[in-house]
């Protein structure tokens, strides 16, 4: 098998390891004109999360609701809250077993009860 070699021209002249004046003043060029044009790019804009219950005044419950929690306080009213969605989703739970009910369709049950939950205004 026989090799050719090709030559390839390049405008490229002297080696990796001098510099020459020609480069420090297009590295100096490159760098000032860098500095220079700035790209107007902003950070995107992002909307601040609402700490508001989006549910406040609707439903039945929710006057009862809003008035247990200012008589007990947030930070009571919460922890009972918190343990009465614990005890209902367990009900949901024991009644999916009993009714041979798989994880997917009791996870379905238990996102019915919540969306339910604010209709009715228990999450006010």
């Amino acid at each position: 098998m026989a090799t050719s070699a090709v030559s390839l021209s390049t405008p490229f002249k002297g080696s990796w390891g001098t510099t020459s004046m020609v480069d420090e003043d297009c590295a100096m060029l490159v760098k000032s004109s860098v500095h220079r044009t700035r790209v107007g790019v902003g950070k995107p804009t992002r909307s601040q999360p609402m700490m508001k219950n989006v549910n406040e005044g609707k439903g039945l419950f929710a006057p009862i609701v809003v008035v247990t929690r200012d008589i007990v306080g947030k930070k009571r009213f919460n922890q009972l809250r918190g343990k009465a969605i614990a005890l209902h989703s367990q009900v949901i739970t024991e009644f999916c077993k009993s009714i041979g009910a798989d994880a997917k369709q009791r996870q379905g049950l238990i996102r019915l009860a919540k969306k339910n939950g604010e209709r009715l205004g228990f999450l006010a």
